[in-house]
């Protein structure tokens, strides 16, 4: 009992009271108790000094302090690849490069799937020029982790840079292997590119479409050979890239896209390289073409065979006329009409009938076939003006003179020139359009438009003098079907070279010779388009030069179109003083009559008409007056003007 009452005394701790419970007034936070603590600081510890290094020893001591930090820190926490790096890299400072080496190493065995430490391993060779070192890293890398794309680029543009295509292209072809993304193809085939190695490049391209086509993705695969085809062009065709795509399109069951891939790498293709497509053309039309297509083929390899006969002799002619009848019966115009051009082109190499007589008959076969086929007689006359112009007239021009019935020299004609003018600029031929305009213009020096089509054809060329040359003549003839059009195209050249002296000097010229309105407007729109801060003043010069010069005009309509072009100028550009100023030269209009006489002389009566008076016509004030004071009168007193 006395046990359990001792006990049951034993003191248990009191808790203080707290009597007031409301909040402090003043609240301390915790971002005050460190900026207090801040404040608060005595004194700031200084930087350590910087030590200079004198003898051996003091260096071998630094580097086994070093040393042990960089352990330290390693022993810590072996996890933090960094600190790995920071080692490796201060052992590479010291030019340690072994040293470095076997801390990389060390890390590698802690962890070996690190992107970066690989990276910065592999650097760290490359920059001491450590090449076998490098790739040795390089190898254990892309083995380890083939799918990091850096170790891959990295590699292929070391072997580059140390010009070693063999082994760049070695590496990515272990790179391709593995079926990387597509930007990885894209680098190889730009790689074999800038060696000029295209069969390369093209092998890779396929190798592309086939990886896509193997892992279902047809519409990718195809893209990549349409890509390949436009990347390549027409410089670099290739019968392995055609062949491929058209097998591609034929396992898709796609037999048109085939067929027109064939067809449209046999256009353009040298036939002596495209034996393997003919060869898988044939068979791909005995397979899946009908009657026609099989027939296509034969012509093709028909064709195939003239085309080598021509280019074996270009003068064999009845080897031309073979080939003329097999494209007649087969092919489009345009095709049929560049096969008579290639042999045409043949001429024969020595001046005797005998020789030009097969000759002659392609040019009249020619002339027939657009005549009769084309069914196009404007064509059919250049065919003839054309050989007309080539051949030897004085031997042998008898058979085809039969034929034409007229050549431009013995029998010109507008619609005849302007054709073989057209013809000549179609072959890009200058210097025979020029000659032909000059025979044009012999044959019609009137023409205002052959003129300036002449003078627009040295503007193309750009022999600015020429066509300024062209057009002094033109404007110099005696007689022109449409001066105002020539004078207007002579002045749209000169502003089109922005000469506005030499254009303003055609407007004086023009205006001795006529004083029409629309020339001076014309004038004064001109000098208003002209980039220049005195062109409201020069543009208002022409307008009162104008109004001068029409003061004598009788037509006076001209004269009111002439004032009312200069009011709407002042009213965009003027002022209310100015805008004044041309209204008070504005005519007034007034109802007249005269008396009109019939043609045997006798007395026809009087009509009204409306004339116009000018305020600046002196001889016009006492009309002016007179007319004012009858207007006065009557609105004073009407009844005597009109009396009931």
């Amino acid at each position: 009992r006395m046990a359990s009452t001792a006990a049951g005394k034993q003191r248990i701790p009191k808790v203080a009271k707290v009597k007031n419970k409301a909040p402090a007034e003043i609240q301390i936070t915790a971002e005050q108790l460190l900026r207090e603590a801040k404040e608060r600081e005595l004194e700031l510890l200084p930087p350590p000094p910087k030590q200079k290094i004198t003898d051996k020893e003091e260096l071998n001591d630094y580097k086994l302090r070093k040393r042990k930090a960089f352990e330290d820190n390693i022993r810590k926490n072996r996890t933090v690849i960094s600190n790995w790096i920071k080692y490796a890299q201060w052992e590479e400072s010291l030019e340690e490069v072994q040293r470095s080496r076997s801390i990389y190493e060390r890390a590698l065995d802690v962890e070996h799937r690190n992107v970066t430490l690989w990276l910065k391993y592999a650097e760290m060779e490359m920059k001491n020029r450590q090449i076998n070192h490098a790739r040795n890293i390089w190898d254990r890398a892309i083995t380890i982790l083939p799918r990091a794309n850096q170790f891959w680029y990295k590699y292929t543009y070391m072997e580059e840079m140390l010009g070693n295509p063999a082994g760049c292209r070695q590496v990515f072809e272990r790179w391709m292997e593995w079926e990387p993304e597509e930007q990885a193809w894209h680098s190889y085939i730009n790689f074999e590119l800038r060696y000029k190695e295209v069969d390369k490049a093209l092998k890779n391209w396929i190798k592309y479409a086939r990886f896509e086509e193997r892992h279902g993705y047809i519409a990718h695969s195809r893209k990549v050979y349409e890509r390949a085809v436009e990347f390549f062009g027409e410089d670099h065709i290739e019968e392995n890239l055609f062949v491929a795509f058209a097998k591609f399109e034929e396992t898709q069951k796609e037999f048109e896209r085939a067929r027109v891939i064939y067809k449209y790498s046999l256009d353009r293709i040298p036939k002596q390289e495209a034996q393997e497509l003919f060869k898988h053309y044939t068979m791909f039309e005995k397979k899946f073409g009908d009657r026609r297509g099989i027939e296509d083929v034969i012509v093709s390899k028909r064709r195939f065979q003239y085309e080598e006969e021509v280019k074996a002799n270009p003068h064999n002619y009845d080897a031309w006329f073979d080939y003329l009848r097999l494209v007649e019966n087969d092919a489009d115009p345009d095709t049929v009409r560049d096969v008579y051009e290639r042999a045409i082109a043949n001429i024969p190499p020595i001046q005797e009938k005998r020789h030009w007589r097969r000759y002659i008959y392609l040019w009249i076969n020619y002339a027939l076939y657009e005549e009769l086929e084309v069914k196009d007689p404007e064509r059919t006359r250049q065919v003839y003006q054309a050989c007309l112009d080539l051949i030897p007239h004085k031997k042998v021009t008898a058979k085809l003179s039969c034929e034409t019935g007229m050549a431009i020299g013995k029998c010109p004609k507008n619609k005849l020139l302007k054709g073989y003018i057209e013809l000549e600029l179609q072959l890009r031929e200058f210097d025979r359009c020029r000659k032909l305009y000059e025979k044009y213009l012999e044959f019609s020096p009137e023409n205002c438009t052959t003129w300036i089509k002449f003078a627009e054809l040295e503007t193309i060329l750009g022999d600015s003098e020429r066509a300024r040359a062209i057009f002094e003549l033109a404007i110099g003839q005696p007689r022109l079907d449409m001066p105002e059009v020539l004078w207007k195209s002579y002045i749209d050249f000169e502003i089109e070279q922005e000469e506005y002296e030499n254009t303003r000097n055609l407007y004086k010229r023009l205006l001795q010779r006529t004083q029409h309105v629309k020339v001076w407007i014309s004038s004064a729109k001109f000098e208003l388009s002209v980039e220049d801060p005195e062109r409201l003043q020069r543009c208002r010069q022409v307008f009162e030069e104008a109004n001068k010069s029409l003061r004598n005009c009788e037509q006076k309509e001209e004269r009111l179109l002439l004032l009312e072009s200069w009011r709407d100028f002042e009213r965009e550009f003027g002022s209310d003083a100015t805008i004044e100023r041309v209204r008070k030269l504005l005519p007034e209009k007034v109802k007249k009559r005269r008396k009109l006489t019939a043609e045997d002389g006798s007395d026809a009566g009087w009509e009204e008409y409306y004339d116009y008076i000018f305020p600046e016509d002196a001889a016009n004030q006492p009309n002016r007056k007179l007319l004012a004071m009858v207007k006065l009168w009557k609105k004073q007193d009407p009844q005597r003007i009109h009396p009931s």
